[in-house]
This record gives C-alpha cells, structure tokens and sequence, in this order.
C-alpha cells in the first residue's frame, strides 16, 4: 500500500472523531468549504515554491497540497479510490480530446 493509500486511509477514519484530538478531524469538523479554503492556501504555497525552483521547499509544498486535497475530497465524501478510478477511466484520452468532450 503506498503511503498515498495509507493517508487517504488515515484521513477517512477521521470523520467524526473528536476536533481536539487530531488535525485531520479539526479539518474536516470545519467543513467542506473551509477544507477547499485550506487547500486552495496550499496550492497556491507549492506554485509559490515551483516559481522560485527551490526543489526542497516544493516537494514539501506538495505534500501538504496532496493532504489538504484528499482531507477536502473527504469532506464531500470523495476517497482517493473514487479519484483513481476517474483517472483510470481517462487513461489513454489525449488531455486536448478530453478537454473538448467536456
């Protein structure tokens, strides 16, 4: 199991636990918009990092982006599986012929 797994896992079992007890839970327990508020800070903390080149401080933004974007994803209810499975289904389109589909 890759650690992407193991962390979706994490963050699935944290629904409904108790805020004080885990950041996961205080994330999700602030609800699914303030989770997408945090990831939208994260992102825009990994573009930061991209623009300036320092690898270091990019794969670390990147890592809390991945985070934030599965804690989001789970507060809608969506698990890393559902996402793979979206990117199953793509694979072999062509990102131009998918974009014109949509």
């Amino acid at each position: 199991m890759s650690s992407l797994h193991r962390l979706d896992e994490i963050i699935q079992s944290r629904k409904g636990a108790d805020p004080t007890s885990s950041w996961t839970a205080k994330l999700l327990d602030n609800g699914p918009e303030k989770c997408a508020e945090k990831f939208g800070e994260e992102a825009v903390e990994a573009i930061i990092e991209a623009v300036k080149g320092d690898r270091d401080r990019l794969v670390s933004e990147c890592a809390d982006a991945l985070y934030h974007l599965l804690v989001m994803a789970a507060a809608r209810d969506v698990s890393l599986h559902d996402i793979e499975a979206e990117l199953a289904r793509r694979e072999g389109t062509s990102g131009i012929e998918e974009k014109a589909a949509r």
